[in-house]
């Protein structure tokens, strides 16, 4: 059985069948970890005990005939930003070091009541801050396509692992386009919802008008099998919307004859690689084949939306790290002979260089005297963004655009200049400031081999529309492009 093809759909059916054992899954996945994790540090830890409690548990449903949850016996990685209850959760930070959570965030706590089977937690930049997952405190992931490559950031662990068959599916969280961009980079399904579809109870935040939990799938209907059993209203999280969410396999495979799609003209523009935008408007191509009408939209502020984003997401960062002080989680520092220096001696010595930056520009964002400059015309730029999108959609039903204007970059090439690395994120962060889902699905290949995404986006709350589109583009070949 070779790992790396299997589905949710095969593994459901499989387990259903008593061809294999959920046990037997989790133990080869496990066993594949522990062969590939050195040389690509995707996983930072495994919890073997609970994964097998719960394939045992599957495994029993199956053998007495009973029906099995939809996600019966998947094997299923977790970024190491959602807690997880007694699995230490670090969110790639020392200053977290050994902080075991008491309790699962909703979305893992969902994800096993359908059947999943937690395997372990996967590496990601520190606190979920950067475009690389080179900024992890534990080591940078490695893309399994080109090890000498980044696999895309933050959440590159949980994207290595489904493209390298070390999970069947995988969660992720996304602020600026940390699921999108590694799936682009890793050749993978990548899916985040609406802001509030997804609850973010037990997600450690890092700007908490921006965060999202969403899935990586090998496949689109892998992705809309998990966010299915995810999404939701939650009552531990205020901001969950309470919306009701439809079936998304049952219109998964409807025809897209018909729909217009938007492709903005502002992301077609310098700083795009031509092999990208080669695969792009092949892709592109491939859904006017299918029927779609395809028509060039403006989003006239896309230019401001690096600056916009990189001021609100730096200054929801600096109040939400606020908290880890040496006092409330993980270890302190020693040797301090006053309060104020071990908060300082703390924060200094567990803390990254990457999130010590944002810290600093988020404070300074919102220093008295500099918070209208700053902070409050992000906002209203924010507006602006938004009402770009609203426009956009009231002529075309979804946006087609390229994931990333280059494919993944090589280890170090980006770590001293950040502003470079910022700009990697320049075609998703306007997903994350208007709230509307997004999708990134595999294009084709580089020249060199190395795998290049399309995303999409949709209106706020219409996933099943967008996971449509995505799946009459794989099904049509899209993935071969």
């Amino acid at each position: 059985m070779e790992l790396a093809e299997l589905t949710v759909a095969k593994v459901r059916e499989l387990v259903g069948a008593r061809k294999v054992s959920a046990r037997e899954l989790a133990e080869q996945h496990l066993a594949r970890i522990e062969k590939r994790n050195a040389e690509l540090n995707a996983f930072l830890t495994l919890c073997p005990e609970r994964a097998l409690a719960q394939a045992d548990a599957i495994d029993r449903k199956a053998k007495a005939g009973e029906p099995l949850p939809p996600l019966a016996g998947v094997p299923v990685a977790i970024k190491d930003v959602i807690v997880t209850r007694g699995v230490p959760t670090t969110a790639g930070s020392r200053i977290l070091e050994g902080y075991a959570p008491p309790y699962d965030a909703t979305a893992v706590a969902r994800l096993e009541q359908a059947g999943a089977v937690i395997l372990g937690k996967t590496n990601c930049d520190e606190f979920a801050m950067g475009s690389s997952n080179e900024n992890s405190a534990y080591g940078p992931v490695r893309n399994p396509h080109d090890t000498a490559r980044v696999p895309g950031g933050s959440s590159g662990g949980s994207a290595a692992a489904v493209a390298d068959g070390l999970a069947v599916a995988a969660l992720g969280s996304d602020t600026g386009g940390s699921i999108r961009q590694p799936a682009g980079f890793c050749g993978v399904a990548g899916l985040m919802g609406t802001y509030g579809r997804v609850s973010r109870y037990g997600l450690i935040a890092f700007a908490s008008s921006l965060d999202h939990i969403g899935p990586f799938g090998r496949t689109v209907r892998d992705a809309a099998a998990v966010m299915q059993v995810m999404a939701g209203r939650d009552p531990n999280d205020s901001t969950s919307a309470d919306v009701p969410v439809p079936d998304y396999l049952a219109t998964l495979d409807n025809p897209v004859k018909g729909m217009k799609l938007g492709i903005p003209k502002e992301y077609f523009g310098a700083g795009l690689d031509p092999e990208v935008r080669a695969k792009v408007e092949k892709g592109i191509a491939c859904f006017r084949e299918l029927g779609c009408e395809v028509r060039e939209v403006s989003l006239p502020h896309t230019d401001y939306a690096i600056a916009c984003y990189y001021i609100i997401a730096t200054a929801e960062a600096s109040s939400n790290l606020a908290r880890y002080d040496g006092v409330r989680y993980g270890p302190r520092a020693t040797r301090a002979e006053t309060l104020e220096a071990m908060y300082h001696r703390t924060r200094g010595q567990r803390f990254g260089a990457e999130v010590k930056r944002r810290i600093m520009l988020g404070t300074y964002a919102l220093s008295a005297g500099y918070y209208e400059a700053y902070y409050l015309k992000a906002q209203r730029v924010r507006t602006l963004l938004y009402q770009d999108f609203v426009k956009a959609f009231e002529q075309v039903d979804a946006l087609v655009t390229p994931t990333s204007p280059t494919p993944a970059f090589k280890l170090g090439e980006k770590t001293d200049d950040p502003l470079q690395m910022y700009l990697a994120d320049i075609y998703t962060v306007t997903g994350d400031l208007v709230g509307v889902p997004g999708i990134s699905v595999p294009c084709g290949k580089s020249k060199s081999g190395l795998p290049i995404g399309v995303q999409l986006f949709a209106r706020h709350f219409d996933e099943a529309r967008l996971l449509q589109l995505a799946n009459a583009f794989e099904q049509a070949g899209g993935f071969g492009t």
